[in-house]
């Protein structure tokens, strides 16, 4: 079998990381599967990528706090970079020849750059079968329903797709609901849960060790994602630092992200040398290990980081960005509301507000998971069924695959 993904890719890491999970999980549960992931990141050489998966690199876009797309390294305008895109993904599908493809976020791609193939996968290879995937929260509704009815997502979806899967819960984001989409386009959406990430590489206690952390200390992680619009967060957490109490042995470690500017990276570097209990370094790809190695972790409010922290149980601090989207935003007051999450909103924060916030949920004794009860984190499961059911064609809710159950605890049991 041969799987398709194309992953959408103008803003940070999230969305590239998201489905190198899903591709992961989908090679250990599904025998004999091969995947082709097409991506503008400039990060995919730095993941770990399984056995059966490759990728091939598209030129990168860009997409500021405007919103508008630009080519991030060529000196080429944007309509001859995505001209390039589409001619390249178009290639790899004729020859591929995919059976299913997947697609991330938008039905027709960045700038529409996913019709050609489309057209040609309908066309000429009429039983490859099309899968979207959403995250759990897209936009503020405003945004996304004017969105969606101006590029005509939901007459792409009626004709080409099968299905739309979501990796969040309704419970939390009632994504049709909230997007008044219609009925034919609601039918096809399966929920399918947050994605639980896997464990990290490292037990906490070597990683304390290593780090220099002692038993009568406490360790905070700060990780504004790939970092691309971060500055603020790691700009504030050094200036609360100036608020903590003599008495409170505090360390910290604080991961850039690979997509920060030199400058401003530069700048902390040298800032972080003012304190001798402060670590940093641009990125990690084992941040879970870190994750459950801190006390508490401040961070923005991405999918992929929020649902590692969700993972592992984590006492935590979200700022979430605002702009150009309200995703995070969004995402940040709902799990806030259920209490699985601590929120400051960018507009509210300062130095001293974060530090004392941050001594207050590390003093707080009270469990903040009874939440976590109510949430589902089956998205890796509950994805490869239905991506397994559409490969072989079954159209029931049973799930049949060979794996060995020793390769993933989280495997759910075979029917």
């Amino acid at each position: 079998m041969r799987l398709m993904v194309y992953s959408h890719d103008t803003y940070g890491l999230g969305n590239i990381s998201r489905m190198l999970a899903i591709c992961s999980y989908l090679l250990k549960a599904i025998p004999n599967l091969s995947i082709l992931v097409v991506s503008g990141s400039p990060m995919l050489h730095s993941f770990r990528l399984p056995q059966g998966l490759d990728y091939v690199k598209l030129p990168c876009l860009n997409r500021g706090e405007s919103g508008q797309l630009s080519a991030k390294y060529l000196n080429t305008k944007t309509d001859e970079t995505l001209k390039l895109r589409s001619e390249i993904i178009l290639a790899t599908a004729i020859n591929f020849k995919p059976d299913m493809f997947l697609v991330d976020k938008k039905p027709d791609g960045i700038g529409g750059e996913l019709k050609d193939t489309i057209k040609y996968l309908q066309c000429v290879l009429p039983e490859t079968k099309l899968l979207l995937l959403l995250r759990d929260i897209l936009d503020s509704p405003e945004t996304t329903i004017s969105e969606w009815k101006i590029n005509e997502y939901h007459e792409a979806i009626y004709f080409y797709y099968n299905q739309i899967l979501v990796v969040g819960m309704p419970e939390v984001f009632d994504l049709p609901k909230e997007y008044q989409f219609p009925d034919h386009t609601a039918k096809k959406v399966r929920f399918c849960g947050y994605i639980r990430k896997q464990p990290g590489l490292k037990p906490p206690r070597i990683l304390r060790q290593e780090l220099q952390i002692k038993a009568d200390e406490q360790l905070v992680l700060v990780t504004p994602g790939g970092g691309q619009d971060g500055d603020y967060l790691i700009e504030n957490y050094f200036a609360s630092l100036e608020h903590l109490p003599e008495s409170h042995k505090l360390k910290s470690v604080i991961l850039c992200g690979p997509e920060m500017k030199a400058s401003q990276k530069e700048a902390f570097y040298q800032t972080a040398q003012k304190y001798p209990h402060v670590q940093i370094s641009e990125f990690t790809d084992d941040l879970m290990s870190y994750m459950e190695a801190s006390d508490i972790v401040v961070s923005m409010g991405g999918y992929n980081t929020v649902t590692e922290i969700l993972s592992l149980g984590k006492k935590s601090i979200i700022v979430p960005r605002v702009k150009p989207a309200k995703e995070q935003l969004i995402r940040a007051e709902r799990l806030n509301q259920l209490g699985l999450v601590k929120m400051i909103h960018p507009d509210s924060l300062t130095p001293q507000d974060l530090m004392e916030t941050i001594l207050e949920q590390l003093n707080n004794s009270t469990s903040h998971l009874t939440g976590l009860s109510r949430l589902d984190m089956d998205g890796l499961p509950q994805t490869t069924r239905y991506i397994y059911n559409l490969l072989h064609g079954i159209n029931s809710d049973e799930f049949f695959y060979n794996y060995s159950k020793s390769l993933d605890p989280y495997l759910p049991t075979a029917v």
